[in-house]
């Protein structure tokens, strides 16, 4: 299933209420257990593709970025980055960049690189599976793309139609979930 605001907008019109998970930052707990930060694409966990290592979901999104748009050099500066906000300052500056084709391809590449990630982590994965049909989201109040543009205690986080952003990174964890079920 491809979940978007639109699809959650229209369920909540129809009156479908979904739990949410909310999320922000990549901390991880002081007792080392798992917490709903783990979904964040700069959660500290290297996965392995095609022989490739990334540092983290954050350094393949940029990393795929850099490839879709031919930019080598700065895929390889992204995969050396030592942070994940390094990776993004450096996929900021892509050559070539076109943002009509990022828009279009940006949605897979961050679903395909958290099924890496999910997939080759089983605490990870129990984690991700453990939310059953829950809705879960990105409560960023600074971004409004992969977030909703709001913190979890905003009086507008529990209502869709008010959200400031997309929350492509909650939808996106939510398919890779669905895959993982079935597999």
């Amino acid at each position: 299933m491809t979940y978007n605001l639109e699809w959650l907008i229209e369920n909540y019109k129809k009156g479908k209420r979904s739990k949410f998970l909310f999320f922000w930052g990549h901390q991880k707990s002081k007792n080392g257990d798992l917490t709903p930060t783990c979904f964040s694409q700069w959660w500290s966990v290297s996965f392995k593709v095609d022989g490739v290592i990334y540092k983290t979901a954050e350094h393949w999104m940029m990393g795929q970025k850099a490839l879709l748009f031919r930019d080598t050099e700065a895929y390889e500066k992204i995969l050396i980055a030592g942070s994940p906000k390094e990776a993004k300052a450096i996929g900021r500056q892509v050559l070539n960049y076109q943002e009509d084709i990022w828009a279009d391809k940006r949605f897979g590449i961050v679903v395909a690189g958290n099924l890496h990630k999910f997939s080759q982590h089983a605490d990870l994965k129990d984690y991700l599976l453990s939310t059953k049909d829950k809705i879960i989201v990105e409560a960023s109040p600074v971004d409004k793309i992969w977030g909703i543009g709001l913190s979890a205690d905003s009086d507008k986080a529990d209502n869709p139609l008010r959200w400031n952003g997309l929350n492509l990174l909650g939808f996106a964890l939510m398919e890779v979930r669905d895959k993982l079920r079935s597999k």
